[in-house]
């Protein structure tokens, strides 16, 4: 069982971790935020995280960085933030254009911009990808085995956004969780809609180190205008 002080430092890091994709150090953590513990202590408690499986040390000299079991943790545990700015911005892309495929294809450009993720928009087995340029710029494209599974996930998408986009709601597939085990180091976030009665699915795909939170918040956004709209 995590304390609550443990659990802080858990979310603290993944959440320092995305923004800088540089292992964290004690002393990092304790000049950016307040444990009320000294950089021992916090060490400690790193140490404890690594044995539990939420954190790994890349070095013995190197900060540390979150494992697919603390990002887990972070995802379940985040709080719903206020959605209106980001349910405006994509209000527009509907306002202002009736032709359901021009409205996919801005939507998915939307969401890729705002997420700097890949975007897969599968409209009626019409696929629209939209974020490359944005994702190829993300330090985990400087490694080889990152780009192979990468270029193998998105080469055969539609069948690989089958598989993976069932049930309902939305999904999170976080590195070691998603079916193939080549695509350890991405994550996923995929959701049915409807537009204008037409069944379609978005896939979200980029490094397990995404801005979960504002990208799940993009989702569920995009979500609620649609129902909106098309109930």
């Amino acid at each position: 069982m995590l304390s609550e002080r443990q659990q802080e430092i858990i979310k603290s890091l993944v959440k320092e971790y995305i923004k800088t994709a540089e292992p964290i150090s004690s002393k990092f953590l304790f000049e950016k935020h307040d444990f009320g513990l000294c950089p021992s202590s916090i060490r400690i408690e790193l140490q404890y995280l690594i044995n539990e499986g939420y954190l790994e040390q890349p070095h013995t000299s190197a900060g540390r960085i979150p494992t697919d079991k603390a990002y887990r943790f972070f995802v379940d545990h985040l709080k719903t933030e206020n959605e209106e700015k980001t349910q405006n911005i994509l209000q527009k892309r509907l306002d202002k254009h009736t032709d359901t495929l021009r409205t996919a294809s801005l939507l998915a450009k939307e969401l890729s911009d705002l997420s700097s993720s890949f975007i897969a928009l599968n409209l009626g087995g019409i696929i629209i990808k939209e974020g490359f340029d944005e994702i190829i710029n993300k330090p985990e494209f400087k490694d080889k085995d990152f780009i192979t599974s990468f270029s193998e996930m998105i080469e055969n998408l539609e069948d690989n956004m089958q598989k993976i986009n069932k049930g309902t709601g939305v999904k999170i597939y976080i590195g070691g969780e998603n079916i193939n085990p080549r695509w350890k180091n991405i994550s996923i976030i995929c959701s049915d809609c409807n537009l204008d009665s037409k069944k379609a699915t978005i896939s979200m795909l980029g490094p397990k180190r995404m801005d979960y939170q504002k990208n799940i918040n993009l989702i569920n956004s995009l979500n609620k205008i649609l129902e909106d709209l098309y109930d």
